[in-house]
């Protein structure tokens, strides 16, 4: 009988310790068979690799074979495609889709067209309208972050929460009054409280938007740097976009913009400058100093014969550069997989220099890069243990994409908006084979042109 006892809790033992060793994990997702870019330190690439995800974080990256410790809700075989962090706008002004397309190629059309339709028809509705618009462009495109400054951000929060991507959005601040500020700098109050309803929120960032340092005074900008310190929250602002901005400096303080930015103390880590297409040495090592982010908006840029900015020089001294599309009036489309052709060709054409700008610096720019532009290099930006699971995968079986040796190269020259078919943001799919998930695309659509119809009948009178 004893004998019998012993036998028997050694069974019992047995079967205990083997269902430890082999008892598996339980996760959400699971993603298989593709080239993993993680953009960690190393530039670590992953032939054949595996991404688990587990609640709204990544919990592993390696290769084939560790997905067999995990039992999964849901297995996504990548087939043979790329899978990359979630790519970072760094700067944009989303609802600003309502009037893609319209007087594309005229001559001051910032003054003839932009500032008269925006007075008469911004409003929270076609902010909303216009930010589900261009989300849904964005999500489907790959982008998990955005970067946004305009007027009543709040809607923007609310479209781009729908949409279900991440966002840093920034209430505008002017010198006049605008739709949602009646009082010149009105937009600080309205910001503040944009800033209080969602400084906890998971998928938005509240910042404060100085529209640019002159269309604002010194001393207002002084009192949004003391709030984005007492907040914690960045400040988005155009700098050194034109040569008019440039001139008006130079004549007054004998200093570029960058210059009398610093002088007045209120460029830090929490300052995100857009454009910067006038800047000098001087101008560069002040930036890298102060450690503020930098958006490159290659495409908007050129599009309106503004210039090309040094930013592949900040980029190999150091500086914190992501890439951006500017406003759809601008650059017209909102995806950053577009952006990467542009920047990698429009700097060698630039320098003179074929091997400028290879692919790798590009794809980092539009995400790791873009992470640490906007200080958030610790949490997205790369696909590494212990980063929120902003993911996507690109399909690599339309004929664009074949053959690919390098899947650098194809991102950069060969993909285009089209060839995203996954994409995972906070650990939840919000796009698949290619369909979102989370808005019905034709009442966008039906939305948007009926906005246009009273676009057109305004436009007519310009």
């Amino acid at each position: 009988m004893r004998k019998f006892l012993s036998v028997l809790v050694i069974c019992i033992m047995g079967i205990i310790f083997n269902k430890k060793t082999f008892s598996v994990e339980k996760v959400d997702i699971v993603i298989t068979n593709g080239t993993v870019l993680t953009m960690n330190s190393e530039k670590e690439v992953i032939e054949n690799g595996v991404v688990i995800v587990k609640n709204n974080k990544i919990l592993e990256v390696g290769k084939k074979g560790i997905e067999k410790k995990y039992s999964a809700k849901k297995i996504i075989d990548a087939n043979e495609g790329i899978i990359m962090p979630g790519m970072i706008n760094t700067h944009t002004h989303v609802s600003m889709s309502v009037f893609r397309s319209l007087a594309d190629d005229v001559p001051d059309r910032l003054n003839r067209y932009l500032f008269p339709l925006e007075k008469q028809m911004v409003s929270p509705e076609m902010v909303y309208l216009g930010a589900i618009h261009g989300s849904i462009e964005m999500a489907k495109s790959g982008v998990t972050t955005i970067t946004d400054m305009y007027y009543f951000e709040d809607k923007v929060a609310e479209a781009v929460k729908k949409i279900g991507i991440r966002g840093v959005l920034g209430e505008s601040v002017i010198k006049f009054p605008v739709a949602d500020a009646k009082e010149p700098f009105g937009g600080i109050e309205y910001a503040k409280k944009f800033i209080e309803k969602y400084k906890n929120d998971e998928l938005i960032t509240p910042a404060f938007a100085p529209h640019a340092p002159h269309t604002n005074d010194t001393k207002h900008l002084q009192i949004i740097n003391k709030l984005s310190k007492e907040y914690n929250v960045p400040v988005l602002m155009h700098v050194a976009e034109t040569e008019k901005e440039s001139e008006i400096y130079k004549n007054k303080y004998n200093m570029s913009p960058v210059e009398y930015l610093d002088s007045i103390g209120v460029l830090d880590e929490r300052f995100v400058a857009a454009h910067l297409i006038f800047v000098n040495d001087k101008d560069i090592e002040i930036l890298k100093k102060r450690d503020v982010g930098i958006a490159h908006n290659m495409v908007a840029n050129i599009k309106s014969a503004k210039g090309i900015s040094p930013a592949l020089k900040m980029h190999d001294k150091g500086l914190r550069v992501g890439l951006g599309t500017d406003g759809p009036m601008s650059g017209n489309t909102l995806d950053i997989i577009g952006q990467m052709g542009y920047v990698a060709k429009l700097h060698k054409l630039d320098t003179g220099d074929r091997a400028a700008l290879p692919p790798i610096k590009a794809v980092e720019m539009a995400t790791i890069g873009g992470a640490r532009a906007l200080h958030m290099e610790d949490k997205i930006g790369s696909l590494e243990k212990g980063k929120l699971a902003d993911i996507v995968i690109v399909e690599t079986q339309s004929p664009n994409m074949v053959p690919i040796y390098d899947a650098y190269s194809a991102l950069v020259y060969s993909a285009n908006a089209s060839n995203v078919e996954t994409v995972i943001v906070n650990g939840k799919i919000i796009v698949e084979d290619k369909k979102l998930k989370t808005y019905d695309e034709k009442l966008s659509r039906k939305n948007m042109n009926e906005f246009k119809d009273k676009v057109i009948k305004i436009a007519e009178t310009l």
